[in-house]
């Protein structure tokens, strides 16, 4: 199944040097991030999500996507964020990475954005080292900033070598 993926992002990238780039647009505790729309298999109002033992604590758990089993990742813990309140629902994007579907929680999902090639930045000193790795980039727009999100960064964990 990832080869889908590798056609998207050969897509992307050609959409890129066109000049142009589409974002699924979504909020991380008041700050605008973005995914290449090509990444993004859906996006769903929160989920029942099931809890798996001694999973890392970005790994929120698992849900059932229509009878597949999707990893859920917390991005605000993924960010180093504070959870959200209690009463507070989430929203889930769905991803494909290495063959394997994930589901990214954050806050609200937005619109699909188109942005210019030339507003792109790369990542300011002034990003917190954490979100670096995190981060493709940075698009200027009216008023604030999109952040790119490197979604192959995000689901990539660092294990424990084995003793």
């Amino acid at each position: 199944m990832s080869e889908p993926s590798n056609k998207a992002l050969t897509v992307a990238d050609a959409r890129a040097e066109a000049g142009q780039a589409e974002f699924v647009t979504m909020s991380v505790d008041g700050q605008l991030f973005g995914i290449p729309v090509l990444l993004v298999q859906d996006a769903l109002k929160a989920q029942k999500i099931t809890r798996i033992p001694l999973a890392s604590r970005e790994v929120a758990g698992a849900l059932n996507l229509r009878g597949r089993i999707v990893t859920a990742i917390d991005v605000r813990r993924r960010l180093g964020l504070p959870d959200r309140a209690n009463n507070e629902a989430g929203m889930n994007i769905v991803v494909e990475h290495g063959g394997e579907l994930y589901s990214l929680i954050v806050d609200s999902v937005g619109e699909v954005l188109k942005v210019d090639a030339d507003t792109f930045e790369r990542n300011p000193a002034t990003l917190d080292p954490a979100w670096k790795s995190f981060c493709k980039g940075i698009y200027r727009l009216d008023g604030h900033l999109l952040l790119s999100l490197d979604v192959a960064n995000l689901l990539t964990f660092q294990t424990a070598a084995a003793a």
